[in-house]
């Protein structure tokens, strides 16, 4: 049973259904997932400070385990190490995911000088 429901929730959350980047994880399995997702970290120290959705498959009572753990488990260490600025779970109504945001490259700034 739900704590809050759909409206709470997107209160609390925010509208962090759209970002400058997504990536679809939905029907993959977890080692394609955190490939994927190490890839698209690899890929931020070329960018500048940029937000993704990642999309999972939301969960259903016959899904058995999803990414979610897995996924916020790898964006948590991701985050310890600064290669992610902050993460949150999507909303409900907006299907399983995070919203993350990716912070500039560090290298960036001394480029500019």
């Amino acid at each position: 049973m739900p704590l809050f429901d759909h409206e709470q929730t997107r209160d609390l959350v925010g509208d962090q259904a759209s970002a400058d980047y997504e990536l679809d994880l939905r029907g993959v399995t977890a080692a394609h997932a955190r490939i994927a997702i190490e890839r698209m970290l690899e890929r931020r120290r070329f960018v500048e400070a940029t937000t993704v959705v990642i999309r999972i498959d939301p969960a259903t009572p016959t899904s058995g385990e999803t990414l979610f753990l897995p996924v916020g488990r790898q964006l948590l260490e991701a985050r310890r190490r600064k290669l992610v600025r902050r993460f949150a779970p999507l909303p409900e109504g907006d299907g399983g995911g995070f919203h993350v945001e990716l912070p500039d490259n560090p290298a960036r700034s001394g480029d500019s000088e």
